[in-house]
């Protein structure tokens, strides 16, 4: 969905409301459950890629990949590759990365803090909804 712009008017590239803002394709890359995952095991921490792989379960090879690109053209995430055989390669959030990580952390806390309320809810629902 693109949005009408009017002749000669700024384009707010911040502007989550407007379709073709870098900020919604921003949100878009970092609002998936894989990069969220990646970006809370890097933390403080540098990690190679199976260490990351192990660290988030669940996640396969191709997704790892291409979520660590993502990140990294994004300025998120930086890859330092080490000129050894085979080559070794490891990951570390830049500085913008550890400040999304404190919204990632955030998120955690507030999914622990309501977790019982939203099981609850979702077992309400399910009832109502029974024959």
């Amino acid at each position: 969905m693109v949005t009408k712009q009017f002749k000669d008017a700024p384009v707010d590239e911040a502007d989550l409301r407007r379709a073709d803002s870098l900020a919604r394709e921003i949100f878009s890359d970092v609002a998936n459950k894989w990069a969220l995952l990646i970006i809370e095991m890097l933390g403080e921490r540098t990690l190679r890629f199976s260490e990351l792989r192990d660290a988030v379960e669940g996640i396969s090879h191709k997704m790892l990949t291409q979520n660590l690109r993502m990140l990294e053209r994004n300025g998120l995430v930086d890859r330092k590759v080490h000129p050894t055989v085979p080559p070794r390669v490891e990951y570390t959030l830049t500085e913008p990365g550890r400040a999304l990580r404190a919204t990632v952390d955030a998120m955690c806390e507030w999914t622990h803090r309501y977790l019982g309320h939203i099981e609850t809810a979702r077992q309400g629902s399910r009832a109502v909804g029974d024959p």
